[in-house]
């Protein structure tokens, strides 16, 4: 049987929607938060979650 577990809000902590098994591997997976509303970028491999932040938008000079 193959060990699965909840996928946590980065940003709040509460349980989300979806769960991971050992084996699952996620690239730039967008996570929905249905509490806080929040969508989160994030990476999983072997039930490690590691969240992706987006450089913010340089101004333009002109």
């Amino acid at each position: 049987m193959q060990l699965t577990e909840w996928i946590f809000c980065p940003v709040c902590g509460n349980k989300t929607r979806d769960r991971l098994r050992e084996d699952t591997i996620l690239i730039n997976y967008p996570l929905y938060c249905p509490k806080c509303k929040q969508e989160t970028l994030i990476s999983a491999k072997e039930l490690h979650i590691t969240v992706i932040t987006e450089p913010d938008a340089e101004p333009q000079s002109r």
